[in-house]
């Protein structure tokens, strides 16, 4: 199925920039709560639900659909 190509407007831009702030609170946090333990699986992580927050404020501020919002209606 093709993607569509209209430009998110401006509530769906800040949902998007909300959810992204809080993916990269919730990375800080796990980030945080390690204290001396630095698990791999941790950083893992929150390396890549920091990430997912980085692009969703990213996307929000270039105006582009971010990697979160591509995953389609689940079940």
């Amino acid at each position: 199925m093709a993607m569509p190509t209209e430009e998110p407007n401006n509530a769906e831009r800040w949902v998007t920039a909300m959810v992204g702030l809080l993916f990269v609170g919730i990375a800080i946090a796990i980030v945080c709560s390690l204290d001396a333990d630095l698990s791999l699986g941790a950083l893992a992580a929150a390396a890549v639900i920091g990430g997912l927050g980085i692009d969703a404020l990213l996307s929000a501020a270039f105006k582009r659909r971010s990697i979160v919002s591509r995953i389609g209606p689940l079940p």
